[in-house]
């Protein structure tokens, strides 16, 4: 591995534990055992590394969140696999990841004092939500989920009990309750299928708003 690369890196596995703003220069240089001069061979300022550790981390995500989604033909089968793909090949690897998933801390971190930073990382949650809400319009149209379903509110939990899964797991490294967790937002997907019995002590089959969502 080149320094370049190693910076980015280690950087990447810093901005996860300490934010951004936390993270010192000297922890950069420390982490990578190199100097002033060695970084700025590469990168002009920490800004200019930002940008390149985001890019980074996006392009993490997408190969391991997106692994096998295009040999599934079910939009609820790419959904599940995408769950599954975002507890065991993303949130677990902690070799790479060790405080969780950098989008979350840093778009918490630096919502107030560098909105611009933030916006652009809400950018990318956008796009996450809207590619499950998509799944989610493509599987009710094939006839895998019911008509009734609101697929906006489903989308909605989906994603925030993702967001929910990472932010616990950042704090209590529990891999018992991130598997509890990511389990139940799949038995809640399963359920909304119009293959699955409805279970008679559902009050209305107008699903996400028993679940406390709403339509966005």
């Amino acid at each position: 591995m080149n320094l370049r690369e190693q910076i980015l890196e280690e950087s990447l596995k810093l901005f996860t534990l300490k934010g951004f703003l936390c993270t010192s220069m000297n922890d950069i240089l420390s982490a990578c055992q190199t100097s002033k001069g060695g970084f700025y061979n590469h990168f002009p300022s920490k800004e200019a590394l930002f940008d390149e550790v985001v890019a980074k981390a996006r392009r993490n995500w997408r190969a391991k969140n997106l692994v096998g989604l295009e040999d599934e033909p079910s939009p609820v089968g790419k959904v599940r696999t995408m769950l599954v793909n975002y507890r065991d090949r993303y949130l677990k690897d902690t070799a790479n990841l060790p405080g969780g998933c950098p989008f979350v801390m840093l778009a918490v971190e630096l919502a107030d004092q560098r909105p611009d930073y933030a916006r652009e990382l809400n950018r990318g949650f956008r796009g996450l939500r809207n590619m499950i809400r998509r799944l989610l319009a493509e599987a009710q149209a094939k006839g895998e989920l019911r008509t009734a379903v609101d697929t906006d509110a489903v989308a909605a939990m989906l994603f925030a009990g993702m967001l929910g899964a990472s932010v616990m797991f950042g704090v209590d490294k529990s891999f018992a309750r991130l598997d509890s967790t990511i389990d139940s937002l799949i038995v809640y997907l399963e359920e909304l299928c119009a293959s699955t019995p409805l279970n008679a002590n559902r009050p209305t089959e107008k699903t996400g708003a028993q679940h406390g969502s709403s339509k966005t």
